[in-house]
């Protein structure tokens, strides 16, 4: 087991640190294009530790793999995560984002946190699935979501994914934040070592697997992921058509590790519909056409299907250069 959990480590930082050339280079030669008429588009992700970032790399690595054919170059973006995204991307200061579907959908009709309806978003391809994940200390002696009460807990920032899906939780279950002994609001990168330090007793993390930091938090600092309760999951799908129950596969963290009942939501690719067609076209043809390149750059890409990526529940209209493309492809079933 331990050969095959520091392999596992290795691939990661192995990832991360050519990600992380991908964007010194990206960013160090940005006038380079801007001189030759080159278009350079914006990829906005989450932050290092999450499975935004490295997914926002391997999508940007893989279209500028195909510039000379395109002519477009991708730049990575660090961010706060989702919402983040949805604001800048409607806003302009971005042109593509990674998102929760449950909240593209929001941004979308204007609804949760979002005040205004931004009807101009469009999704490009979904990703992967996302887990709504409870990570604890294991001597904080909580077993279930209900045992959370009273607790030093982390809810993360405000306006945050992760702020969003707790409110909808703790207002499920007519709690309010005075309800634990501590509230902090983490970043997602702080949360591993807040346990670590026993400054919080637990946090939830919406995030794919497997995840570097929530690999972290049980393997240096004692901690495990409880599930969700049965009440707590009908919450959020009656909130949100987009979230739907799932299970955590344990043997992604230890073989004598039990999946862990929560629910869960697709990563969505998106962009406004003002991207021209071409554009949005020789991204998706870069995704697609180096595929199983794609799957090989991060463990929780290993088991995507391309199929399911393209025909998942749309949040918004799919855009039309996308959809151009996974049609060529007979890759898109559903109709429009």
């Amino acid at each position: 087991m331990k050969t095959t959990m520091k392999h596992w480590h290795k691939r990661i930082l192995t990832g991360i640190s050519r990600i992380a050339c991908l964007f010194v280079a990206i960013t160090g030669s940005g006038l380079m294009y801007a001189d030759s008429n080159r278009q350079i588009i914006s990829l906005g992700t989450g932050g290092v530790t999450g499975l935004y970032y490295p997914t926002g790399g391997a999508i940007c690595r893989l279209v500028n793999l195909q510039r000379n054919i395109h002519g477009t170059r991708c730049a990575l973006r660090s961010t706060p995560g989702s919402v983040s995204n949805l604001l800048q991307v409607v806003s302009g200061e971005l042109d593509l984002g990674i998102a929760e579907a449950g909240q593209l959908n929001n941004a979308y009709q204007g609804q949760g946190d979002f005040s205004e309806p931004a009807p101009g978003l469009r999704t490009l391809t979904g990703l992967f699935p996302e887990y709504i994940s409870v990570l604890v200390r294991k001597d904080a002696s909580i077993d279930q979501f209900s045992d959370l009460r009273g607790k030093r807990f982390n809810t993360g920032r405000q306006g945050s994914s992760q702020r969003l899906t707790m409110d909808i939780l703790m207002t499920s279950r007519g709690w309010l934040l005075d309800d634990f002994s501590e509230v902090l609001e983490l970043e997602p990168a702080e949360q591993a070592q807040a346990l670590c330090d026993n400054r919080i007793d637990a946090t939830l993390y919406v995030v794919g697997h497997p995840s570097g930091a929530i690999k972290e938090a049980i393997r240096d600092c004692d901690s495990q992921l409880i599930p969700l309760m049965p009440e707590d999951i009908a919450a959020l799908t009656r909130q949100n058509s987009h979230y739907q129950p799932v299970s955590i596969p344990g043997a992604l963290y230890s073989t004598d590790m039990p999946d862990v009942k929560t629910a869960g939501v697709n990563a969505i690719l998106f962009t406004r519909s003002d991207l021209p067609d071409e554009v949005a076209y020789n991204l998706v043809r870069s995704l697609f056409e180096q595929f199983d390149h794609f799957k090989r750059m991060h463990p929780a890409f290993e088991l995507l299907e391309a199929h399911r990526m393209i025909n998942t529940p749309l949040a918004t209209p799919m855009h039309p250069g996308a959809e151009r493309y996974f049609r060529e492809q007979g890759l898109l079933t559903r109709q429009q």
